[in-house]
């Protein structure tokens, strides 16, 4: 059907088709040995592991801030995306708000976190949103959630979240086909004011 080759790997650990026997047999497709594709499987987790602490050292930086901060909550495929994520960012970036997303949060910390809204979510990118909800909702002044439509589990998570989440403002945005930057933008504004406004009101109540 295709002309170009189409390379795949499989992980099923119900057959213990692991992650790393996965990438053997990707680096054996390719024409590697094991041992070469072991080496630059180890590498590449090495310099993953690297990025990761870099980008958590971040973000634990960026709840320092005396800026409006905002959770930026959904699926990488949502966040970073450049029609969805994207101008989200952008804007929220223009409005000098800072931003801390979801998929940045410790990975040590995602399950116990997560079990304190719930202890029936087990979809791994689920699990991390409800997680990182939990952990930062007290270092934040409000909660974005970025969702495509239709997504099952999202609409799970997001519901439950809006539930739990009594004490900060909470917005969800959910993408689909007829979605309008225009309309998302506008809801933004909103948005920010009500976050500007709730900083300030708490502001004068402390002092």
């Amino acid at each position: 059907m295709f002309d170009t080759p189409i390379l795949n790997y499989n992980i099923d650990l119900t057959t213990n088709d692991s992650k790393i026997l996965a990438y053997l047999k990707l680096g054996e497709t390719l024409g590697f040995s094991y041992i070469k594709s072991y080496k630059a499987y180890k590498y590449a987790e090495k310099i993953a592991k690297m990025k990761r602490k870099k980008q958590e050292k971040l973000q634990k930086e960026k709840c320092e801030t005396q800026n409006i901060k905002i959770l930026l909550a959904g699926h990488p495929y949502n966040l970073y995306d450049s029609l969805v994520g994207t101008p989200v960012k952008q804007f929220l970036e223009e409005n000098h708000i800072t931003i801390l997303y979801s998929d940045k949060i410790p990975h040590q910390l995602i399950d116990g976190e997560c079990a304190k809204l719930s202890s029936d979510i087990h979809w791994t990118h689920s699990k991390e949103v409800m997680a990182s909800v939990s952990y930062y909702h007290n270092k934040v002044d409000g909660i974005i959630l970025l969702s495509s439509f239709p997504c099952g589990p999202d609409s799970l998570s997001n519901e439950l979240i809006r539930h739990k989440m009594k004490d900060i403002p909470v917005i969800t945005l959910v993408y689909e086909d007829l979605n309008s930057e225009v309309g998302i933008i506008t809801r933004l504004e909103s948005f920010i004011d009500i976050l500007k406004n709730r900083k300030e009101k708490m502001h004068h109540e402390n002092h």
